[in-house]
């Protein structure tokens, strides 16, 4: 028997260290354990499966299983792994379908657990009618669900990203919907003059939003089942069925269990090249932390593109070659109803936070040149650090063709540059897609000259 790696989780992370690896080096023994049905699938676009804007379940996986196995991965579906010896180099696992038990051996381990659902420790949080969306099991049965027709009320407890296009895809589908969250505007990550356009636009769609109040307990009916939330306030919310909307945790029970070091963020410590602090042991996606390049903490980011990247980033070391992962920046995209929003780099909060002065320049303008026809609105947001310039963060919000805008911003937060840089950049103009002066540089120019107004001020 050759060298054997054994990988736990097959969803983006695991399922890309387990292919980088086996591809450098094939005569490795690849093991992925999976304890749900699919690998290699699209969480994010879970929401838009329910809401039937995706019509096939299918679309969002990215590779199946026997997929997997043709390329030379023996994977084990619907099996949990229940322990990790590190001493003696094997996991226990379970068949959840079959009972059966049973260790495997490992000479290298990739960690790729994921994250769980957030779930606050309020009386009837675990009450049948109540989901989490994390895995593409739980997309699965809270669809069967609405697909039965007996759901008319929903509240989603929490106003984040996955519980604003949950709610947004059950009002789609004709659902009287109801948003709680204990912030006093929705998507906390942006600023509240931004997050205030996301409200407008998720009550513009018939939504309700229920803010600045916190949910107290889930009352349940005499079979146990959730019939309304009641908020912190004494509000009561009636519902048919309650979705969990209030963002997740790394899945780190295993890690912790086994002696594999956790960093300061709750997630575990990994370095450049995605090895834990354990011999042989590596991680990646949603259970590890990150550095953030501005405020240089270690944080959790639970997305799929840093999943992808970390995976691959340890199948490559496996494999023999070499790879780091750089870090991140906070870099999100999300559609709320009739809005675009995005955001790179640190909130005015995270600057604060991270101990940075600085600016904010505040621009309206349009995606199109305003005379072309398909013209909207677009707000973007700057925040850049006094005296340097240097560009920390942006926001954007607007109507169809502005979030995207987002990616050149976070470039240029990448690699350092200042806001006077910025606002000469050669970007591209034609009516169709831009004003002749586009919203990124005329933001830029404001925050520029706010950089000049406030060292004026010395």
């Amino acid at each position: 028997m050759g060298k054997r790696l054994v990988v736990i989780g097959g969803d983006a992370a695991g399922g890309s260290a387990a292919s980088q690896a086996k591809k450098r080096q094939e005569d490795l023994d690849v093991v992925l354990f999976e304890r749900g049905r699919a690998t290699s699938y699209s969480a994010c676009g879970i929401p838009y499966w329910i809401s039937g804007a995706v019509e096939d379940e299918s679309a969002l996986i990215a590779r199946t299983p026997d997929e997997h196995r043709k390329a030379g991965i023996d994977v084990r579906m619907r099996t949990e792994v229940t322990g990790i010896d590190l001493d003696g180099r094997r996991v226990h696992w379970r068949d959840l379908d079959g009972g059966t038990e049973g260790t495997e051996p490992f000479d290298e381990l990739v960690y790729a657990t994921g994250s769980v659902p957030m779930r606050p420790p309020v009386p009837g949080i675990d009450a049948t009618g109540v989901y989490g969306v994390q895995v593409l099991d739980d997309g699965r049965a809270l669809r069967a669900e609405l697909d039965r027709g007996d759901v008319r009320r929903v509240v989603v407890v929490g106003g984040g990203y996955i519980g604003l296009e949950i709610a947004e895809a059950c009002r789609v589908r004709g659902l009287d919907v109801t948003v709680v969250d204990l912030a006093a505007t929705p998507v906390g990550t942006f600023d509240p003059d931004v997050g205030q356009f996301l409200a407008d636009a998720v009550r513009r769609e018939g939504i309700q939003l229920v803010l600045a109040d916190g949910v107290a307990a889930i009352d349940v009916d005499a079979d146990g089942r959730a019939r309304a939330v009641v908020t912190a306030s004494g509000r009561e919310l009636p519902a048919d069925l309650v979705v969990l909307g209030l963002g997740v945790r790394p899945n780190v029970g295993l890690a912790k269990e086994a002696g594999i070091p956790l960093g300061t963020s709750g997630g575990i410590a990994v370095d450049a090249r995605m090895r834990t602090q354990a011999d042989g042991v590596w991680a990646a996606g949603d259970c590890v932390e990150s550095l953030h390049r501005l405020s240089g903490q270690r944080v959790v980011v639970a997305l799929g593109t840093h999943a992808n990247k970390q995976g691959r980033v340890a199948g490559i070391n496996i494999g023999g070659g070499y790879a780091t992962f750089p870090g991140v920046i906070g870099t999100a995209i999300t559609k709320v109803c009739d809005l675009e929003a995005a955001r790179t780099g640190l909130s005015t909060a995270e600057a604060e936070l991270a101990g940075y002065s600085f600016v904010t320049a505040v621009v309206d303008s349009s995606t199109k040149a305003g005379y072309f026809p398909g013209a909207q609105p677009i707000r973007l947001k700057m925040i850049a650090e006094r005296r340097s310039g240097r560009l920390l963060g942006a926001q954007i919000v607007g109507k169809e063709d502005a979030a995207k805008r987002i990616d050149a911003l976070a470039i240029c937060i990448w690699n350092e540059m200042g806001v006077d840089e910025i606002l000469s950049l050669d970007l591209s103009y034609a009516p169709p897609f831009s004003p002749v002066w586009d919203p990124v540089l005329i933001a830029a120019r404001k925050a520029f000259e706010a950089v000049e107004d406030d060292v004026r001020q010395l």
